[in-house]
């Protein structure tokens, strides 16, 4: 009896892990189709561009911020000043 026992979940253990190993193999099969690589290449293509344009935005704010920084540390500030109710 408790051989039958053993068998019978060797048995059962052995057919859950062929189906487990079936659905990778076949999840595995259909990520590496050309369409879905395709889809994966243009979706981190996207990202690697909005990331390089927020890091182009970052650095053009950070030029800004140190061109005033340094201005106003050597004292250069508005070399033509508007004059008094004049429309810029």
């Amino acid at each position: 009896m408790r051989r039958l026992f053993w068998t019978a979940l060797g048995i059962g253990l052995g057919a859950v892990s062929g189906v487990a190993i079936a659905r990778k193999v076949k999840a595995a099969q259909d990520a590496l189709t050309p369409s879905s690589i395709a889809g994966a290449l243009a979706g981190a293509m996207g990202n690697l561009g909005a990331a390089i344009k927020d890091f182009a935005a970052d650095v053009r704010d950070g030029m800004t911020e140190r061109e005033d920084d340094l201005t106003d540390a050597l004292g250069l500030g508005d070399p033509y000043p508007a004059e008094p109710g004049a429309a810029r």
